[in-house]
C-alpha cells in the first residue's frame, strides 16, 4: 500500500469510525433474536438486558435511557446500527456501578488497603527528586496509605522527607503534610494512614508532633500512647488521618546503597519490554537467596544500640503501632489477644515465610496489619506481584506508584472495586479463625469464566497514524488472562490480524477459577513488529468480583493507567459453575 493510499484509507476510517458491516456475526444474531422487522423495541431491549446481559434489576426506563442516548435513531427502539453503537458505548461498561457497597464497619485489619511505598519519590529510588506532587497524584487515585521517610534537615533544626543516604533531593515535611490535608479526601472519604519511617532525635520528634497536630487538628485520630486492643472500622474513621510508625530507636547507618551498587539487578531496567516485565510467577521461588536482606523499617534492631527517650507528644500521635519483635518468625507472627499492631515484611521475606508459615501469616492478618514492601534492589521503582500479599491477607501491599508496568496495572485493577474508595473487604475465607485458609493448597474449581474477544477500535483517534507502522495499518493481537492465586494465573493470546485499525478476532477463552474472589482479568493489546519489539496498544485490569456478564465495551488504558479517549474492546463475559 502506498503512503498516499494509506492516508486516504486512514481519513476514511476517522470519518466513519466502526461501520455496522464490521459488527461480529454473533452480535447480528443476538440482534435478530431480540428484534422484529429490523427494530429492537424498548420492551425487547429490556428483555435483552435482563436475559442476555444478566442485569436482573434493569427496568424499562433503563432501556429507554439507552435508546435516548444513542442519538439520531428512532426513539421507540434501536436498529442494528443503533444496537451496535450502544454495545460499544461508555454506557455499557464492564464493571458494575455499585459505588461503595462492601461492609465498612469491620476492623481495619479486615480490609485490603490501597498502599503506596516511598510516596514522595518522583522517579527511581536513588537519585530522583522528592516532592509532594506524587503524594497528591496518589491521593487523587484513591491511595489511602502514604509513606514518608523523615530525617533531620541539613542544619538539624527542621524535618525533611527523603530516601535516606541516597542522592534524592529532599522536600520539607510540612509541605507534604499540608498537601495530604488538602487532597486526602478528594477521591475517597475513608481514612488516610500516614506511615512514618522515623530517623529523628526527640527534639525533632516533638517538632513533628507539633506540625502534625497543627496541620490536621480535629481530623487527626489519636487514641493515646497505648496500643489499640482492636482496630476501629473504616466507617468510624471517615475523614480522619491516622499516624502509623514504631516507637523510634537510634537508626543504624543504612548499608543498602553501598552493598548493592554493583548488583546487576539494579541496572536491568533497560532490557525490559516497553510495557514492563511480566508479573512474576508465584509458583517460582525467585527469592531463595534473599533471606538476609534487612527490613527497611528495622535497620535498628540491634541489641547494642541504645533507645532514644521518646518525645511523649510524638508517641501519643501513633495510632497504629508498628515494629518487628525480637525472636524468630514465630514471634513476629504471634497474635496477642490484648493488642493489635502492624508488621512490615519485604516481598521476599514474605515469599520465604509463606513457604513454611502460610497459614500462620493468614491467621496473623485476621487481627493485625501486615505491610509488604518492594525489595531493596528495586531501585528503578518497579514492583512485584501483589497477589503474594493479598492471598496471605496482607492489608498494606505497598507499591511504587510511579513504577508503571504490569504489576501496577494489577494494583489499579484491584482497587477499581468497591467504588474505588481504597478499601476492599477481604473475602470471608481469609477471615475465618476456625478454618484458616492455606494459600499453598490447591482448591477445587469454583467458577468458570468464558471470555469472548470480539474486536477493538479507536486506536486511530488515540495514536498518530504512523505510530505503529509508517506505511501500513497496524497488526494487532490481544493477550487475555487471569492474575490470581498461582493455580488460577494464566495468559492466553489471540491471533495477529494484519493491516487493520479495527481488528475482529472473534476468539473465545475459558478460565477455571479456584479463588475467584482474588482474581483479576488482564487484557492487553499489542502491535506485532517483525523487526523490533512489539508496540504497546493498551491495557486494562478488571476485578472478577465486579465483572458484569454479557457483551461489554472495555476501555483501554495507557502504560500509566490513564484511560484512552477512544481505544476500546468489545468483549463478552459468561460465568458458569463447574
Amino acid at each position: 500500500m502506498s503512503k498516499q493510499t494509506y492516508r486516504v484509507c486512514f481519513c476514511f476510517r476517522r470519518r466513519f469510525r466502526v461501520a455496522v458491516s464490521e459488527a461480529p456475526e454473533e452480535i447480528k444474531r443476538v440482534f435478530e433474536q431480540y428484534s422484529e422487522n429490523g427494530m429492537m423495541s424498548i420492551d425487547a431491549l429490556h428483555r435483552f438486558l435482563v436475559e442476555f446481559q444478566k442485569e436482573d434489576k434493569a427496568t424499562r426506563e433503563d432501556a429507554q435511557k439507552i435508546v435516548d442516548s444513542v442519538k439520531h435513531f428512532h426513539r421507540k427502539g434501536l436498529n442494528l446500527e443503533g444496537f451496535f453503537k450502544y454495545l460499544f458505548a461508555d454506557i455499557n461498561p464492564p464493571l458494575a456501578s455499585l459505588g461503595v457497597h462492601h461492609d465498612m464497619n469491620a476492623p481495619l485489619s479486615h480490609y485490603f488497603i490501597h498502599t503506596g511505598h516511598n510516596s514522595y519519590l518522583t522517579g527511581n529510588q536513588l537519585s530522583s527528586d522528592c516532592s509532594d506532587v506524587p503524594i497528591i497524584n496518589a491521593l487523587k487515585r484513591g491511595v489511602r496509605v502514604i509513606e514518608l521517610d523523615i530525617w533531620p534537615n541539613s542544619t538539624k533544626d527542621d524535618v525533611d522527607v527523603l530516601h535516606g543516604r541516597t542522592l534524592t533531593t529532599p522536600v520539607e515535611l510540612i509541605k507534604c503534610l499540608r498537601s495530604i490535608k488538602e487532597y486526602a479526601f478528594v477521591a475517597s472519604e475513608y481514612p488516610v494512614v500516614i506511615t512514618l519511617e522515623d530517623h529523628l532525635t526527640p527534639d525533632l520528634q516533638a517538632k513533628v508532633a507539633e506540625m502534625v497536630t497543627q496541620t490536621f487538628g480535629d481530623i487527626l485520630f489519636s487514641p493515646g500512647s497505648e496500643c489499640l486492643k482492636e482496630f476501629p472500622s473504616p466507617e468510624s474513621l471517615k475523614g480522619r488521618i491516622i499516624i502509623s510508625t514504631k516507637p523510634p530507636k537510634e537508626y543504624l547507618e543504612a548499608k543498602e546503597v553501598k552493598e548493592n551498587e554493583n548488583d546487576p539487578e539494579r541496572v536491568k531496567a533497560s532490557d525490559e519490554e516497553a510495557w514492563g516485565k511480566e508479573v512474576p510467577d508465584l509458583l517460582k521461588d525467585d527469592y531463595k537467596n534473599d533471606l538476609g536482606e534487612e527490613d527497611e523499617e528495622d535497620l535498628d534492631d540491634d541489641g547494642d544500640k541504645s533507645q532514644h527517650a521518646l518525645a511523649p507528644e510524638y508517641k501519643r500521635l501513633i495510632a497504629i503501632h508498628a515494629g518487628k519483635p525480637k525472636g524468630g518468625l514465630e514471634e513476629c507472627l504471634r497474635v496477642d489477644p490484648d493488642k493489635v499492631r502492624r508488621l512490615s515484611m519485604s516481598e521476599q521475606q514474605l515469599e520465604n515465610a509463606a513457604i513454611t508459615h502460610g497459614k500462620e501469616i493468614v491467621r496473623f492478618t485476621q487481627r493485625n496489619i501486615l505491610r509488604v514492601y518492594p525489595r531493596g534492589t528495586r531501585v528503578d521503582s518497579s514492583n512485584y506481584n501483589p497477589l503474594i500479599g493479598w492471598m496471605h491477607g496482607a492489608q498494606m501491599v505497598a507499591f511504587n506508584m510511579q513504577g508503571y508496568g504490569r504489576s501496577l496495572w494489577l494494583m489499579h485493577g484491584m482497587f477499581k472495586a468497591n467504588g474505588g474508595c481504597g478499601y476492599l473487604k477481604k473475602p470471608d475465607f481469609l477471615l475465618n479463625p476456625n478454618k484458616v485458609f492455606d494459600p499453598n493448597v490447591k482448591l477445587p474449581v469454583k467458577k468458570i469464566l468464558k471470555v469472548t474477544m470480539y474486536m477493538g477500535e479507536g486506536w486511530y483517534y488515540d495514536f498518530h497514524h504512523t505510530h505503529f507502522d509508517a506505511y501500513s495499518p497496524p497488526d494487532f493481537y490481544a493477550r487475555v488472562g487471569i492474575a490470581g492465586v498461582p493455580f488460577d494465573s494464566v495468559m492466553k493470546k489471540t491471533k495477529t490480524l494484519e493491516d487493520n485499525w479495527v481488528p475482529c478476532w472473534n476468539e473465545e477463552f475459558e478460565f477455571c477459577l479456584t479463588v475467584p474472589e482474588l482474581a483479576l482479568l488482564r487484557v492487553e493489546v499489542h502491535e506485532y513488529d517483525m523487526s523490533e519489539k512489539d508496540d504497546f496498544g493498551g491495557q486494562t485490569c478488571l476485578p472478577i468480583s465486579e465483572l458484569r456478564s454479557g457483551i461489554r465495551a472495555v476501555p483501554l488504558n495507557s502504560r500509566k493507567g490513564e484511560k484512552y479517549s477512544s481505544a476500546k474492546l468489545l468483549m463478552r463475559f459468561e460465568f458458569f459453575d463447574p
